[in-house]
């Protein structure tokens, strides 16, 4: 029997390679069988939809008429309130406005660009640990360490508890993933006790700064009183567990389909090693050819909208998809070709609008550095392993190990 766009996004054996798979889907720019949601995969009408206030990211707006049976389980469920990212505004404005106080412009300009050295620092031990350079899981070795550790800097987070953390992050990223072969009770059940031992764990990290602060972002949350007043403490919890979680679930991505793809373009791969600077459009073209947030699958609308000439009703659930976007023809030439000299990449693969991405400014430099260090010191890197094998998250895409080996590892 003949599967569905839908189920062909999911299906695992598509994970690989889903971009066949979003041609097809791009004939049916508004994709919508039976209860399922409405599925959105071409470029315009996707960035439309990320910046019109009638769609919501609160599941608490979708109709129960009809209610997505693979969206994950309902925000109500959770142990931990929604986060801003699943917030609309004002609340979504204000909690997203006071985490920035401590981020970004304008109130700290510095705070990404000022860990450039330590940044470097981190990536060059990473590589100089790699050890035997005939077999390198990159993954296991430099893509998840390195933002892992970053993030636990950032926050304040102690590195070593990493691993008891690493669980629960697996389990409620894995919750985000549309996967029709998952019970959704057994699912929900495992996503609900992750985030309550994350909570948990938090408040007492939270507690912990509340009377000993530091120079960390988790400090300055706990006890900064500015004009929008302060987080209570369930809102800290579930924006300091974003924070965690997305911090580094989408870096490790981001690097490791980096890699991947220069691996499989040794031509850009010589170009970066002799110029650094080409880092810069590089992770540009490396987010709308390999995105590492495939789809965004939990909106909703708040009023009939319609789109490319399909009535989308109140309450119905979106999908959209926004890697599909990002090989548009109707916005990119040769949209399956990967080429960083491309002269406008206005990608999709930190989304847009509102909700755009809080870290992308750290993930940028993240990427830049370790793709730029890693074509230096790796000597005739070369895949192992092609197509490596993938984790099964549709939303979250990137492989699972990416095996590489090298003649050598330069100074």
């Amino acid at each position: 029997m003949t599967q569905s766009p839908l189920h062909r996004i999911l299906d695992f054996a598509n994970r690989a390679d889903p971009y066949p798979v979003y041609e097809e889907l791009r004939k049916t720019p508004v994709y919508h069988e039976d209860d399922g949601p409405y599925v959105i995969s071409t470029y315009y009408e996707i960035r439309s939809l990320l910046h019109d206030p009638r769609i919501s990211s609160d599941a608490r707006n979708l109709s129960s008429a009809t209610r997505d049976p693979l969206a994950g389980p309902d925000q109500e469920d959770m142990a931990l309130p929604p986060s801003f990212l699943r917030l609309d505004p004002p609340e979504h404005d204000r909690l997203r406005r006071m985490t920035n106080r401590h981020f970004g412009p304008p109130h700290s300009p510095h705070r990404v660009d000022g860990m450039r050295a330590e940044l470097h620092g981190i990536v060059s031990g990473l590589v100089d640990g790699i050890g035997d350079p005939g077999r390198i899981d990159l993954v296991e070795q430099f893509s998840y360490p390195f933002p892992v550790t970053v993030i636990c800097r950032l926050l304040g987070v102690p590195r070593e508890d990493e691993a008891r953390f690493h669980t629960w992050a697996d389990t409620i990223a894995a919750s985000l993933d549309p996967d029709p072969d998952a019970d959704p009770a057994e699912r929900g059940r495992g996503a609900h006790d992750a985030r309550t031992q994350l909570g948990m764990y938090l408040a007492g990290l939270i507690e912990e700064r509340r009377r000993n602060p530091g120079d960390d972002m988790l400090s300055e949350l706990a006890t900064a009183k500015g004009p929008d007043g302060t987080m209570s403490t369930m809102e800290l919890l579930s924006t300091a567990a974003l924070l965690l979680i997305a911090g580094h679930e989408t870096t490790v991505n981001l690097v490791t389909n980096g890699m991947l793809t220069l691996l499989r373009h040794p031509e850009v791969l010589q170009r970066l090693r002799a110029d650094p600077r080409l880092a810069v459009p590089v992770v540009e073209e490396l987010l709308r050819f390999e995105p590492p947030v495939q789809l965004l699958p939990q909106r909703t609308t708040l009023a009939d909208v319609e789109v490319h000439g399909v009535n989308i009703p109140k309450g119905a659930s979106l999908w959209l998809v926004l890697a599909s976007g990002n090989r548009d023809p109707r916005r990119f030439g040769d949209p399956d070709r990967f080429d960083p000299d491309r002269e406008d990449i206005q990608h999709l693969g930190f989304g847009s609008g509102i909700h755009s991405c809080f870290g992308a400014p750290l993930a940028r430099l993240e990427a830049q550095l370790a793709l730029s260090e890693l074509a230096r010191r790796l000597e005739n890197p070369r895949l192992l392993e092609d197509p490596p094998p993938y984790r099964r998250n549709a939303v979250l895409r990137g492989p699972r190990h990416l095996h590489i080996a090298c003649d050598g590892i330069r100074a």
